[in-house]
């Protein structure tokens, strides 16, 4: 099919490539535009974007999707349907209805939990035990339209968002391809989702990353590990130039317990309000992520230390 492909991060990679792989005519790729990464702020395109220009494919990168010219570019390009991933931009009606056959998302829930922008990190957070991939068509309310296919993936006890993006990422990238098949079939069944257990994953906002030393082990270790890579859920210990501020990457539970905060032993067991955490990876700002034990050679933190 004549198709556009609407995506920004690493997420949506895989997904662009099967596309391709599959014969379709990308005709255009849409991506957020480039911006300034690193020390010195140089603009940086988007994996989206330099993917899809190593591939000699024709790339958009509209600061709004809501411009006038830009939506009636988009109708130009005489689509049969487009395909959206994590994009980052609200598309108007007009934009959804300019592809003969539609729009559809590739959203990494298992609709309608999780709608919104970080479904993901939401889901370790809560302590779900599954997720999944799901290929919607596109209306004009947040993650509401109906489904065409889906794909369940379990998330483990170890599973960091980092290496549950990974997973989804690849589901995705399969499911997809499947989901315009049936289309141009005219196989595609499309299914209204439940209107009980709607859950909306909103952005991560810095405070939110702190963590909570007085909730239980396992919501701290939810919190830890949603976090993990990015944005990393922190905390301060002490030191004799003043706090520090370090981020967790990865945790276990633990049964010991102690006052919230507080480190019981001198391999950065930290008691919780029910529990404690056995933090296993770590890093100090503008340090390399380490694992506990090389960590603590770098940055010692006793038994005793009462952590913020």
């Amino acid at each position: 099919m004549r198709i556009a492909f609407m995506g920004t991060p690493d997420f949506a990679v895989q997904t662009l490539a099967e596309l391709v792989a599959a014969g379709h005519e990308v005709v255009c790729v849409y991506a957020q535009p480039p911006a300034p990464k690193g020390r010195g702020q140089t603009l940086q395109a988007s994996p989206v974007q330099a993917f899809a220009e190593s591939l000699g494919l024709m790339v958009r990168t509209p600061r709004s999707m809501k411009d006038p010219a830009e939506i009636a570019a988009f109708a130009d390009l005489g689509l049969d349907a487009a395909v959206i991933v994590a994009y980052g931009q609200i598309l108007l009606p007009a934009v959804l209805d300019a592809p003969r056959l539609g729009c559809f998302n590739l959203h990494a829930s298992l609709l309608p939990r999780w709608r919104g922008a970080a479904p993901i990190q939401r889901a370790i957070m809560a302590g779900d035990c599954v997720t999944g991939v799901q290929v919607m068509r596109m209306t004009a309310g947040l993650d509401e339209g109906p489904v065409l296919l889906s794909q369940t993936v379990t998330i483990g006890p170890d599973d960091t968002a980092g290496s549950l993006h990974d997973k989804l990422a690849a589901v995705g990238a399969d499911l997809a391809p499947r989901a315009l098949a049936a289309i141009e079939r005219g196989a595609a069944i499309e299914t209204p989702q439940p209107l009980d257990g709607v859950t909306y994953a909103k952005k991560i906002s810095p405070a939110e990353a702190r963590i909570d030393w007085s909730r239980s082990a396992a919501e701290i270790d939810c919190h830890i590990r949603g976090l993990s890579p990015f944005p990393g859920a922190w905390f301060e210990a002490p030191s004799e130039k003043g706090p520090v501020r370090i981020k967790a990457l990865m945790s276990r539970p633990e049964p010991a317990s102690g006052p919230a905060g507080t480190v019981l032993d001198d391999g950065l067991l930290i008691a919780c309000g029910q529990g404690s955490v056995r933090l296993l990876k770590a890093q100090r700002e503008g340090r390399s992520a380490q694992d506990t034990d090389q960590f603590l050679r770098g940055f010692a933190i006793g038994a005793g230390t009462g952590l913020s």
